[in-house]
C-alpha cells in the first residue's frame, strides 16, 4: 500500500526511493537527447549539402542561383512534411504510447539519409535523381515531424514540476549535438579534392547514419514509457488531431511563440553558407565559424532552459525575441564586414538571442496541452512553427537576394518581423510554468489527486492503489 506524496511532489508514486526518480529521468533525458542528434544530425547535414553540393548534383542549370534556389526548395520539402509527421505519429503516440513511435521514427530517419547517401545523381540518372531525393527528403521531415514530439514528451512527463525545463533542456542539447556533429562531418569530407568531394565524399556523412541508428536504437530500447501517459485515462475514442483543431488558440499561440528561433536558426545554419560564399568567405572558413557558433547552443541551451523553471518560459523567450529585433540590422551589417572574427562573433550572439527563445519552447509547449492530445498538440504547434520559419525562409532568403541584387536589408527584416511575431504571441500567451499535468490524466488523478485516492502508474510500470483520503476513510 503506497501513500499520497506530499503536496507540491510529483504525484508519481515510485517503487523505491528518489534515487529511482532520478535514474529514469536520467535516462529518459540522455535517450532522448541522443535520438535528437541523431535526427537533427541526418535532417540538417540535408540543409547542408543543399547550400553546398546537391544544386549542381541534383539541380544543374546554367544560372548557379537558380541553381541553389532549386536546391533548397527541396529543403523546404522535408519542412512541409513535418507537420504531417506531427499529426501522424502524434496521432498514435496519443493512443498507444510515446516509446514506441520514437523507435519507428528513428528507424524511417536513419534508412532516408542512407539512401541519400546511395542515390545516383542527375548525370547518371536524370530526372529521376532530384524526384527521388525529394521523397527521401519528405520522409525524413515525416520521421523529425513525429521524432521531436514524441523525445520532448518522454522528458517532460517523467520530469518533477519544479524542474522540467532543466531536463527539457538536456533533450533539447540533441540539436546543437546534431548540428555540431553534421557540421563536423562535412568540414571533414570538404577537405577533399574538389573532384573527390562531389563524386564520392559528399555521400560519406549520409551513410554514416547507419551506425548512429544502431546506437540509438539499443540506447531508446532501455527507456520506460511515460509514467503520465501510463496513467492517462485512454479509453474514450477520439481522434486527437481533431480535439486538437477544435480549440485553435494553443496552436496559433505555439506556433506564433516558435517561429521566431526557427527563421534564425535557418538564416545563420542553412543560409548563411550561401549567403557568406556568395560575398567571399571560404567554405572552409564558414564551416569552421558553424562549429565555433554550435558551442554557443551547448551551453546556452541547457541555461536557459534552467532559468526558465525560476523566471518563467515567457520571461525568457521575450528578452531573445526583443534582443533579436534590436539586433536584426547590426547582424548582417557585421557579417559584410568580410572579417571572418567579426562575423564568427555576430553569428554567436545571434545564436544566444536564438537559444533564449528556443530553449523554453519545449516545456512551454508541452505544458499547453492536455495529456490525451499532448503528443498531436506539440507536435503540430513545432512542426508548423518550424515549417514557417524555417522550411521557406533559405528559398526566400535566396530568391529576395537575387531580386535585390545581393543586399542583405530583406534578410535583416525576416530576422526582426519574426522576432516581433513572437513576442506578440508570448505577450498574449499565459504562463505556463509549474502547470499540473496529471490534472487531466484520470478523473481521479490531477487537480483532484491530493484529496482522493486514486490509481497511479509507476515508472516502473506497476499499477498502484494511493491511498484514500481522510474524508474516503
Amino acid at each position: 500500500m503506497s501513500t499520497l506524496p506530499p503536496e507540491g511532489t510529483d504525484p508519481v508514486v515510485l517503487q523505491g526511493d528518489t534515487s529511482t526518480a532520478t535514474r529514469l529521468r536520467r535516462r529518459a533525458a540522455f535517450s532522448s537527447m541522443l535520438g535528437t542528434t541523431i535526427e537533427y544530425y541526418d535532417f540538417i547535414l540535408y540543409g547542408t549539402m543543399a547550400a553546398v553540393v546537391f544544386g549542381p548534383l541534383f539541380f544543374p542549370a546554367s544560372n548557379t542561383a537558380l541553381s541553389t534556389i532549386a536546391s533548397f526548395g527541396t529543403l523546404a520539402a522535408g519542412y512541409i512534411a513535418r507537420p504531417l509527421g506531427g499529426v501522424i505519429f502524434g496521432h498514435f503516440g496519443d493512443r498507444l504510447g510515446r516509446k514506441s513511435m520514437l523507435m519507428i521514427t528513428m528507424i524511417m530517419m536513419g534508412v532516408a539519409s542512407a539512401a541519400i547517401g546511395l542515390l545516383p545523381t542527375y548525370h547518371t540518372i536524370g530526372v529521376a535523381a532530384p524526384i527521388v531525393l525529394v521523397l527521401l527528403r519528405i520522409v525524413q521531415g515525416v520521421a523529425v515531424g513525429g521524432e521531436w514530439g514524441g523525445a520532448a514528451l518522454m522528458v517532460v512527463e517523467h520530469a518533477d514540476a519544479g524542474n522540467r525545463g532543466r531536463w527539457a533542456g538536456i533533450m533539447q542539447l540533441g540539436t546543437p549535438f546534431g548540428f555540431l556533429l553534421s557540421t563536423a562531418a562535412v568540414a571533414v569530407v570538404t577537405q577533399l579534392p574538389e573532384p573527390e568531394f562531389t563524386t564520392w565524399g559528399w555521400r560519406l556523412p549520409f551513410l554514416f547514419s547507419a551506425a548512429l541508428l544502431v546506437l540509438g536504437m539499443y540506447v531508446r530500447l532501455r527507456v520506460v514509457e511515460s509514467p503520465v501517459f501510463a496513467a492517462a485515462d485512454r479509453q474514450e475514442p477520439s481522434t486527437p488531431a481533431l480535439q486538437v483543431l477544435r480549440r485553435p488558440r494553443p496552436i496559433i499561440l505555439g506556433v506564433a511563440a516558435g517561429v521566431a528561433p526557427f527563421a534564425l536558426t535557418a538564416l545563420t545554419s542553412s543560409h548563411i553558407i550561401a549567403y557568406a560564399t556568395g560575398i567571399g568567405y571560404e567554405v572552409g572558413d564558414v564551416m569552421r565559424c558553424l562549429l565555433a557558433v554550435v558551442f554557443v547552443s551547448i551551453i546556452a541551451i541547457p541555461v536557459c532552459a534552467a532559468l526558465s523553471d525560476f523566471f518563467g518560459r515567457r520571461r525568457v523567450m521575450m528578452v531573445g525575441a526583443v534582443g533579436a529585433i534590436l539586433y536584426a540590422f547590426p547582424l548582417y551589417a557585421l557579417i559584410n564586414s568580410h572579417s571572418l572574427w567579426i562575423m564568427t562573433a555576430a553569428l554567436m550572439f545571434a545564436q544566444l538571442l536564438q537559444n533564449a527563445m528556443y530553449a523554453p519552447l519545449t516545456p512551454l509547449l508541452s505544458e499547453m496541452f492536455p495529456t490525451h492530445i499532448r503528443y498531436t498538440g506539440v507536435s503540430i504547434a513545432y512542426q508548423t512553427a518550424a515549417l514557417i520559419g524555417a522550411g521557406f525562409t533559405p528559398l526566400i532568403a535566396s530568391t529576395m537576394l537575387a531580386a535585390f541584387d545581393g543586399s542583405s536589408v530583406p534578410l535583416s527584416v525576416i530576422v526582426a518581423g519574426t522576432a516581433a511575431l513572437t513576442l506578440g504571441a508570448l505577450v498574449v500567451t499565459a504562463e505556463t510554468k509549474g502547470r499540473d499535468l496529471y490534472r487531466d490524466v484520470h478523473p481521479l488523478i490531477g487537480h483532484e489527486l491530493l484529496g482522493r485516492g486514486a490509481v497511479a502508474e509507476t515508472m516502473s510500470g506497476d499499477r498502484q492503489r494511493l491511498a484514500p483520503s481522510p474524508k474516503e476513510r
